[in-house]
């Protein structure tokens, strides 16, 4: 309670006016409260990343509550992965509506090619990496391989069920009302002061 409190009187604060929000003495992190909210420079695939978080997060979600009821049994094989397969082609809808919304209120305008990019980057990325380790395995044949058709059947899913869907959420996401953010943005960003060598990403 503490807490929301504390962070409840900075927000207020931080919305009043300019000439009273300069004169106060800020350090730490309420430096960058102006520039927090502030569009990435590639809005797409943030909100990309997070609707397949979201699609991912439901699909686990249900899955874990499906096993508690007991209807995923541990003697029929490959069940729990066929499960986990069509909820994520179908929660697609959740994933698109949550990535079409956030893109909006990144100030994003090309809606479609922000539902394609949902669609597939994290699955494409997914399948690509198991169709080449698949590769490997069909080399050594071995048994532990999926079938050729089985890959094929994922990506008819993949195009025919998870596409559409994440298109029609994407659609009526992008329409909603964006998100209000709690603080105002500053129309001029914050100078980012020069990092010494040790702290560099490559370095770090």
């Amino acid at each position: 309670m503490i807490i929301i409190r504390t962070l409840r009187k900075d927000i207020a604060n931080y919305n009043k006016e300019d000439d009273i929000e300069d004169t106060m003495e800020e350090s730490g992190w309420k430096l960058v409260h102006g520039d927090v909210f502030r569009p990435p420079q590639y809005p797409m695939i943030l909100s990309s990343l997070l609707g397949s978080g979201i699609q991912l997060f439901c699909m686990i979600l249900i899955v874990i509550f499906v096993a508690m009821l007991g209807m995923l049994s541990p003697s029929s094989r490959g069940a729990l992965m066929t499960t986990a397969c069509f909820l994520f082609m179908f929660m697609g809808v959740f994933g698109g509506f949550s990535a079409g919304r956030l893109y909006r209120t990144l100030k994003g305008h090309r809606w479609k090619k922000g539902a394609f990019c949902t669609a597939m980057l994290y699955p494409g990325v997914v399948f690509g990496v198991c169709f080449v380790l698949n590769c490997f395995i069909w080399g050594k044949h071995s048994s532990g391989a999926v079938p050729f058709p089985t890959m094929v059947a994922l990506l008819c899913m993949w195009f025919g069920i998870s596409l559409p869907l994440v298109y029609l959420g994407y659609y009526f996401g992008f329409r909603k009302q964006p998100y209000d953010n709690p603080v105002r943005t500053n129309q001029i960003p914050r100078q980012i002061p020069e990092q010494r060598w040790y702290m560099n990403r490559f370095v770090g």
